[in-house]
């Protein structure tokens, strides 16, 4: 497989558990590339005295002649080099080359010529400042795509846990009516649909959590469960083995997540929450609905240990390990249909 990272914010953790990640996987059959900052990544490579040697490229496509596979020498595509590094600066420049990295590495995945990208930590903030409308990276990637509604999805390779969003990045006053405006059997299906294709699962089991404290105890405390999201899951009945809705506080207190391939959450920290908690270390970010593989670590920047060579490559480590399994995956539904 041919592996590209985006860099993420040269001021933060990226550049550091990306190179940290390649230490760990240079070994392997697969073939990696950074874009982004080759003097942010020079940088970190020195003050934190990895022993990884980059070589500066002009043309992805010269990634395999450069070394192929089991390779010790990491090629760098720069999409833009700053004046100076300053790790944990909020810098609205750190903020444009995250981002230009991150849509440079997602096209050389459109053209072929990668076949899965793992970006790095960004930060909202500095991306904000650097001009760009879309600061996540889930609404960039949708925008540069052409998706208008993709779908935000945790997962945890250690409890095996996996958590999609009904809605993500949304005030609390404004979930119930996006989820009663929302497709939600289209949504319910399309992630049925990605578990069997990019998870090898064949007849996934999925749980919905209610939206109201208690799933509403009945319509005491809220009418979507009533009016939503039973009838959808009635709708489905044989068709999809999805359950629900549960109250999400006593759902994740007994574990009954073990008992099913994917949980959806009605809203961020209902899910985020309970998970991060079991898995903040090795839990993976994946996007699910673009046209290409992207996932990532799910924690943020580290600014405040940024430069110091205390990050965990860990998160970074196993969102690349699944990248490349959804990759495989994805290649055998390709060649079998």
């Amino acid at each position: 497989m041919r592996i590209v990272w985006s860099t993420g914010d040269i001021h933060g953790i990226g550049p550091e558990i990306v190179l940290k990640t390649f230490l760990k996987l240079q070994e392997t059959e697969h073939s990696f590339l950074v874009v982004g900052s080759h003097k942010a990544l020079e940088y970190y490579r020195k003050a934190l005295d990895l022993p990884v040697e980059l070589e500066l490229i002009s043309d992805a496509r010269s990634v395999n002649k450069l070394c192929g596979t089991r390779c010790r020498v990491l090629p760098v595509l720069s999409v833009a080099e700053p004046e100076t590094i300053t790790p944990g600066a909020i810098s609205a420049e750190a903020g444009r080359i995250a981002m230009l990295s991150v849509a440079a590495a997602a096209e050389l995945c459109r053209q072929k010529v990668c076949d899965a990208l793992i970006t790095a930590p960004i930060h909202k903030e500095a991306v904000a400042l650097a001009g760009f409308k879309e600061t996540g990276h889930t609404g960039f990637l949708a925008k540069l795509f052409g998706i208008s509604s993709p779908t935000m999805m945790f997962f945890d390779p250690v409890t095996k846990l996996r958590v999609a969003l009904a809605t993500i990045h949304e005030p609390l006053e404004k979930v119930p009516e996006l989820i009663r405006q929302m497709d939600l059997v289209g949504f319910l299906e399309n992630l049925a649909r990605s578990l069997k294709t990019d998870f090898g699962i064949d007849r996934p089991r999925m749980a919905v959590l209610g939206l109201n404290p208690h799933a509403s105890d009945g319509g005491i405390m809220g009418s979507e469960e009533k009016e939503i999201i039973v009838p959808a899951l009635e709708s489905l009945e044989g068709l999809l083995r999805v359950e629900g809705p549960f109250p999400a506080d006593g759902f994740f207190g007994a574990g009954r997540y073990r008992m099913y391939d994917m949980v959806i959450a009605m809203y961020h920290d209902q899910g985020l929450l309970p998970f991060k908690v079991l898995a903040f270390d090795t839990g993976v970010n994946v996007t699910l609905g673009l046209p290409i593989v992207r996932t990532s670590p799910d924690h943020g920047t580290s600014f405040d240990i940024a430069g110091t060579g205390k990050a965990s490559e860990r998160s970074c480590y196993e969102a690349t390990i699944l990248a490349i399994s959804i990759a495989r995956n994805r290649k055998k539904t390709e060649q079998s249909s």
